[in-house]
């Protein structure tokens, strides 16, 4: 399966995308980033953040992952042999052993970078703190780098909920209209020294479950 992807890292990866403008319309709506499409993909880092641009999901075209673990796809994660990391996972056709993720409508199972022993087809659980509903959503840039909104950029107002925040300080030459603030769903805050410390979604625990 073949989709155009148009993404922007942040944390020392490049940026790739060039932003449109927005509105608050639909912000906060679901969405499923367009790399999930590929079986390759392992997910996310929560270390990272990630705007996809030009997203078709999305009424404001853009996608944020706000530092994410894993894939909002499948929220338990699989083992490095594609096995499901908890739960039975599922059966595709052809074969008889379960699978714990699958390209979003099919039954392609995600195969990971095959090239790295380290990772091979492991995809890691979702974090209780910071689950899909928390962390991916459509957004829009509401502010510059600056925290300003100059008149000959397009910038978008954040919904009651919702914080401008801070969130791209760098980017590669060329892609400056990503840089600056996007619309956060309130009391979401990345701490990188708690992050993820309350443990991940686990389909066998009645305690961890996620959606």
């Amino acid at each position: 399966m073949t989709r155009t992807i148009v993404i922007a890292v942040l944390l020392g990866a490049g940026l790739l995308a060039a932003s449109p403008g927005c509105s608050e319309q639909g912000v906060g709506d679901p969405c499923t980033p367009e790399q999930e499409y590929n079986a390759d993909f392992n997910g996310f880092n929560v270390k990272e953040v990630n705007i996809e641009s030009k997203s078709f999901q999305c009424r404001t075209r853009v996608c944020l992952v706000n530092h994410f673990q894993g894939r909002v796809s499948c929220p338990y994660g699989q083992n490095t042999d594609g096995s499901p990391a908890s739960g039975e996972g599922y059966t595709v056709p052809g074969s008889t052993k379960p699978v714990g993720c699958i390209i979003p409508g099919s039954d392609v199972p995600i195969t990971g970078n095959q090239n790295d022993p380290n990772t091979l087809a492991a995809v890691s659980p979702q974090c209780l703190d910071r689950t899909a509903d928390r962390a991916v959503y459509c957004s829009c840039r509401c502010a510059d780098i600056n925290g300003n909104k100059p008149s000959d950029e397009n910038f978008c107002k954040c919904p009651d909920g919702f914080t401008c925040t801070p969130l791209v300080t760098s980017i590669g030459v060329g892609n400056e209209g990503l840089t600056g603030s996007y619309c956060v769903k309130s009391g979401t805050d990345y701490v990188a020294s708690t992050a993820c410390n309350t443990g991940f979604c686990d389909e066998s625990s009645a305690i961890a479950q996620c959606q």
